[in-house]
């Protein structure tokens, strides 16, 4: 399984649950995997930065980087970078902001039919009456 979040998320996954970095940089206490391939090109992220104008990030994203690449060679990679392990591509953003992840979420779930791509969320521990 496939899933998205972000590095203040990190600790809170499960044992199971394999964090990659999908950013260009990392936090300097992130020791996991990284992919680069999916992270945002220094200018465009730059402007996006001054700006904050999602529909041009968004255009250049798709454009610079998600064009380069097609969805079953990340998902392959991705998958044997950790040995087949469930995974969640994180970053900076928390889930109700803008973020790059989210446009990964959505190409890669272009070709997805039954695991799709979703954000983690920590399940409360379920008691019994």
């Amino acid at each position: 399984m496939i899933y998205t979040s972000y590095f203040a998320n990190v600790k809170r996954l499960p044992i199971n649950i394999i964090p990659i970095s999908v950013c260009g940089k990392a936090p300097e206490w992130f020791k996991g995997f990284e992919y680069r391939k999916l992270g945002p090109k220094y200018g465009f992220f730059q402007e996006w930065k001054r700006n904050h104008d999602n529909e041009f990030y968004t255009k250049h994203y798709k454009e610079e980087v998600l064009k380069y690449l097609t969805q079953w060679e990340v998902i392959t990679e991705l998958y044997m970078m950790t040995q087949y392990r469930d995974i969640a591509l994180v970053c900076y953003e928390s889930p109700d902001k803008f973020c790059h992840r989210h446009l990964i979420a959505d190409w890669l779930n272009m070709i997805l039919r039954y695991d799709k791509v979703k954000e983690w969320e920590a399940q409360l521990p379920l008691f019994d009456y």
